[in-house]
């Protein structure tokens, strides 16, 4: 297992990494002037191998995890990162979302943790979609998929509770889940598609909201042409764009290229990406360059070593 958190953490924070320097570049622009090594500065002007708060919060998240599932515990540690105590790269923070500022605001004021984040139909951001890989290891063992959406609409609702983006979140992980079976990653989305069927059947959600995920979970989203695929920092331009990247690449290093190459939210897209590439192809096909030109890689190592052995 503990290759298995190790290759997830490492890989979300490549990708996120390779996607820092050309966030809100368009995809024309990157068509000229495609990403194809890791590099620095650029957008955020960071030095090569910086993430982002998606990396961040994945690892506050991962911290939290090391000691048991405690919501309250996570959310205190999303507001450590935000005054820069915890798992910055340099010691400040240089990215957030605006939906992620105000739940941290709202967490600082001792509100619930779930009901810190917003619940209205703009608040669709892929704060927690970017964030949320580190509950797959906690969850590996739990055999019912109630539970398993409990657990991820708590965890998403920190920071957005709307139902879309919990669901967006739930897809994610129930796909993770999946490729940990040790299964190729085409039968794992056939078994997502079915395990979500099986789900959706006696619930009671709103109709119009699960239909906005028909692309991946009744159609293959694989076989979208490019120009179908988004990448803005929309929860659902997010999941599609990250399955289906990882779907039309054969490698750990196409993935998160192909990923960040869309464009817009790179880093966010290269994340989220990034995190099912990890786990799917394992850290040995991470290359060896981008995991040295990462910053704190022995904290990174460290983190996926006590988190393995709580798990």
């Amino acid at each position: 297992m503990k290759n298995r958190i190790e290759s997830g953490l490492f890989g979300l924070a490549v990708g996120d990494a390779l996607g820092v320097p050309v966030e809100f570049q368009s995809r024309a622009y990157l068509k000229q002037n495609p990403v194809t090594e890791m590099f620095g500065f650029g957008t955020h002007h960071q030095p090569i191998g910086t993430w982002s708060d998606d990396s961040s919060l994945a690892f506050c998240l991962a911290e939290s995890l090391c000691l048991g599932y405690d919501l309250n515990d996570i959310a205190r540690n999303f507001v450590k990162w935000y005054s820069a105590e915890l798992w910055t790269p340099h010691g400040q923070v240089f990215d957030i979302g605006i939906a992620t500022r105000n739940a941290i605001l709202n967490i600082a004021k001792g509100h619930q943790p779930d009901l810190c984040g917003g619940f209205s139909e703009n608040d669709n951001g892929n704060g927690s979609l970017m964030r949320i890989l580190p509950l797959v290891f906690y969850l590996q063992k739990e055999n019912s998929v109630e539970v398993i959406y409990q657990r991820v609409k708590e965890v998403s609702s920190i920071t957005h509770a709307h139902f879309r983006s919990v669901f967006a979140c739930f897809i994610y992980v129930v796909y993770c889940l999946e490729i940990l079976k040790d299964k190729d990653k085409f039968e794992a989305y056939k078994n997502t598609q079915l395990v979500l069927s099986e789900f959706l059947k006696d619930k009671s959600f709103n109709l119009v909201e699960i239909g906005l995920f028909d692309r991946i979970l009744k159609n293959d989203i694989s076989k979208c042409n490019e120009n179908e695929i988004h990448s803005s920092g929309y929860v659902l331009h997010s999941l599609e764009a990250s399955i289906w990247c990882f779907l039309n690449s054969n490698s750990f290093e196409e993935t998160v290229l192909k990923a960040v190459n869309l464009g817009q939210d790179t880093d966010t897209t290269g994340a989220i990406a990034g995190g099912l590439a990890g786990i799917y192809y394992g850290i040995e096909n991470i290359p060896q360059k981008w995991i040295e030109n990462l910053v704190r890689t022995n904290d990174i190592k460290d983190l996926a070593q006590r988190l393995s052995s709580k798990i």
